[in-house]
């Protein structure tokens, strides 16, 4: 396995290379198509479309859809539930302020939150832009605007590009050694910035990494919809994984949840269904992602010497007297409550050809791992309550083959299983695959299928992609069109 990421990913380097060489040199556009018919030779096929593979397809025989393309704004995702309380739609400003709030060095309130030593981002709005508030990378990767902010030192990442996917970096083992990590390695440090004097904090050193196939990037996941997603019950999760056996058997399909270690409840948020809760998440991330200390996870990440500018936790619950009811609880229960409140993304128009294509959907297999919906159950919040959400996802991990695979293992998922990711707001995504490796729908669904091999068992997506590329021209055409009306 280390081989295979390890060239895959040089490849991906070395093509990251040429397009930051080109902004500099224009004589470079000349050479570019002998240099990508270089790389192609380099070997690292894994992360090319199946079907520009020597000509042929794997499997066969090639599709014959294309990907139209996002649906254009406005956006169909964003808004707030509609059966908010009156007394909930009266804190939306405080917590939609949370979310887009940009976070210095220092503190300057009891709800204010400190950046760093270490991030990757400033604000949950930098990452979470697109098609609106919530959602994910937007066309222009905002942390070129973020990594030299206020004097900060950093270099960009190789990986990430101005008009690519923002991408966050894992490492599978400890630097230089064989221990397990596979921890966030933030990409930026406060280094140089004016609200930080005195810190010397190093980047980490992802080239290294990369050339030692230790580097897995993560692109960022919407959040549309995850309050209602987070109610959903175990056993309907447990009833519908059982559901369809003789259906699913046949197309090789199984899947299992990613249990929590600590009570037994089914995860369902990340990549690999490692997280629970809206709540976990908005603590997590933000600690995570852009160093803010927490009352969940109240110790910095990186904890140089003259980096420290705060005490912890760094936002708090606001027991001042004569505040406002909504700056009461700290900044991460706010964001819960912003992403927990996110209505699920509206469909676009349907036609003669999206319903096709949704039975099409059916047809080929997909169905079985993108559930179509489940209904929440009996809350103690009315705007969740018994609502059925069309999210078209089991909220389980599969085996993706080694095609797919990461080499890296998170809780009960192992390092080729990643959780089905909901489709819903698809069609107005621009980035697909837990590495943002595509913006084409048509080559995401193709690297789905990946053949075994001696690290790895096969794609439990295979037959379902054969299904696919085996569908006439027009049933084809239908599904994908469906996919981007959803």
């Amino acid at each position: 396995m280390t081989n295979i990421k390890g060239t895959a990913m040089s490849l991906w380097t070395k093509m990251n290379r040429v397009q930051a060489q080109l902004s500099k040199h224009k004589w470079l556009k000349s050479i570019l198509p002998l240099a990508l018919l270089l790389l192609l030779a380099a070997g690292a096929t894994t992360y090319l479309p199946k079907s520009v593979k020597g000509g042929t397809c794997t499997p066969s025989p090639c599709p014959t859809a294309t990907d139209p393309g996002p649906r254009p704004l406005p956006a169909t995702a964003g808004g707030f539930l509609g059966t908010l309380s009156a007394n909930e739609v009266q804190i939306e400003p405080s917590i939609t302020a949370e979310f887009d709030r940009v976070h210095d060095v220092v503190v300057t309130s009891p709800t204010d939150g400190g950046l760093g030593p270490v991030f990757n981002a400033n604000s949950c709005q930098t990452c979470h832009a697109y098609p609106a508030a919530g959602g994910s990378s937007p066309p222009s990767n905002p942390l070129f605007n973020v990594y030299q902010y206020n004097g900060a030192s950093n270099s960009m990442p190789f990986f990430e590009t101005s008009t690519g996917p923002i991408l966050e970096a894992r490492f599978i083992n400890q630097p230089g050694t064989t221990i397990p990590d596979g921890n966030v390695h933030q990409l930026f440090t406060i280094q140089g910035r004016a609200d930080a004097p005195g810190c010397t904090l190093a980047q980490p050193n992802f080239n290294q990494a990369s050339t030692e196939g230790n580097l897995v990037l993560r692109q960022v996941t919407p959040t549309y919809g995850d309050g209602l997603i987070e109610v959903v019950r175990n056993i309907a999760i447990i009833d519908n994984m059982n559901s369809n056996l003789t259906e699913k058997a046949s197309l090789g399909i199984t899947g299992h949840p990613n249990y929590s270690g600590n009570d037994g409840s089914i995860q369902r948020f990340g990549w690999k269904a490692q997280v629970r809760s809206t709540l976990l998440m908005s603590a997590l991330q933000m600690n995570v992602e852009m160093g803010v200390t927490n009352e969940t996870y109240p110790t910095e990440i990186n904890q140089t010497a003259g980096c420290l500018f705060n005490p912890v936790p760094e936002t708090v619950t606001n027991f001042t007297p004569g505040i406002l009811t909504e700056m009461f609880p700290g900044d991460y229960s706010r964001t819960e409550y912003f992403i927990q409140w996110l209505n699920p993304p509206t469909p676009g128009p349907s036609s003669s050809a999206t319903k096709n294509g949704k039975t099409q959907f059916t047809n080929a297999g997909c169905v079985y791992c993108h559930t179509t919906s489940f209904t929440t159950p009996h809350t103690s919040r009315p705007a969740l309550d018994s609502i059925t959400i069309s999210l078209y996802s089991d909220l389980i991990v599969h085996h993706m083959g080694p095609g797919l695979a990461d080499g890296l293992p998170q809780g009960g998922a192992g390092p080729d299983e990643f959780r089905t990711s909901p489709l819903w707001g698809i069609g107005q995504r621009l980035w697909f695959l837990h590495d943002g490796r595509t913006a084409n729908i048509v080559t995401a669904i193709e690297d789905h299928y990946s053949v075994a091999n001696t690290s790895y068992v096969q794609s439990e997506a295979n037959q379902t992609v054969v299904n696919f590329n085996n569908l006439s021209k027009t049933n084809q055409q239908d599904l994908v069109d469906f996919l981007r009306s959803l």
